[in-house]
């Protein structure tokens, strides 16, 4: 039985079911489909929905327009305090697309940066466009993630890949991705839609009770990650930090400018003249 009524409405995000598939996507293409709190509550709660629902086999989770899946959280909702973004994002939506018992597709048609990189990879599958770019980009905005948000992918990757990823903030293409082991598949933006197709009616051609059954033995393999970050979270949950560095980060950002997260915390920069 579904959660949600029929007549549901959604502010952020798009959420319709047909042929027993639930499509979800962010509907913030002006901002890059960035997300705020309220964009977290309801990709969560649709997420739960489609759980619920008997008649739904396969999730696709995307964003609006051709320019980005998602590119993390908006900074102008970031820069306004962090505290309800590190519960509400790592330890709500993650678990939710995790402990889904349907298969879930990220379908990524464009930029995939922060928040938007790691909610791809924590689906089950990714299938993205030619364009689409990959990236973390939180120790550059001072935009910390801890815990199964980021150990996750060490076992997807590996060690020294997943610290590269998250760590230099680079960016990478669908193809670099793909050859990562971080993508199922490549394809043009013009094929996107008949690709995820593809891969939606040959889930659906399987038994659902046997693929709840595997999707539930890869969870239990990654059971352990969830509620490893609380030790960690220590190190971000802290006034000094949101009023230095994170501060720091966001203004930054919108000011197109490099962060200068040493001086923010009153110490001095490693960039400027008088460092030693």
């Amino acid at each position: 039985m579904a959660l949600l009524r029929p007549d549901h409405v959604f502010e952020d995000i798009l959420y319709t079911k047909k042929a027993h598939v639930a499509r979800i996507s962010i509907n913030r293409p002006k901002q890059l489909n960035a997300f705020t709190g309220d964009t977290l509550r309801e990709l969560t709660l649709a997420i739960e929905d489609a759980s619920r629902d008997d008649e739904i086999g396969v999730v696709v989770l995307t964003g609006e327009g051709e320019r980005a899946f998602c590119v993390g959280g908006d900074v102008n909702w970031e820069k306004e305090g962090g505290l309800e973004r590190m519960v509400l994002e790592p330890y709500s939506l993650h678990v939710s697309i995790s402990r889904c018992p349907k298969p879930v597709i990220a379908r990524v048609n464009g930029y995939a940066i922060g928040g938007g990189n790691h909610l791809a990879y924590y689906c089950d599958f990714t299938i993205a466009a030619e364009h689409a770019v990959f990236g973390q980009n939180g120790p550059r905005v001072a935009s910390p993630a801890s815990g199964p948000t980021v150990n996750y992918s060490a076992r997807i990757l590996g060690h020294k890949r997943a610290r590269e990823l998250w760590m230099l903030c680079r960016k990478y293409t669908a193809k670099q991705m793909f050859d990562w082991g971080l993508v199922n598949a490549v394809v043009p933006l013009a094929e996107l839609d008949a690709e995820v197709a593809r891969w939606c009616d040959e889930l659906l051609a399987l038994s659902p009770t046997c693929l709840r059954v595997v999707k539930a033995s890869f969870v239990d393999d990654i059971e352990p990650l969830f509620g490893a970050g609380d030790s960690l979270r220590r190190h971000i949950l802290r006034p000094d930090f949101y009023q230095t560095e994170q501060q720091e980060g966001a203004r930054a950002f919108l000011e197109k400018r490099r962060p200068d997260f040493w001086r923010a915390r009153k110490g001095s920069s490693p960039h400027s003249d008088d460092a030693a």
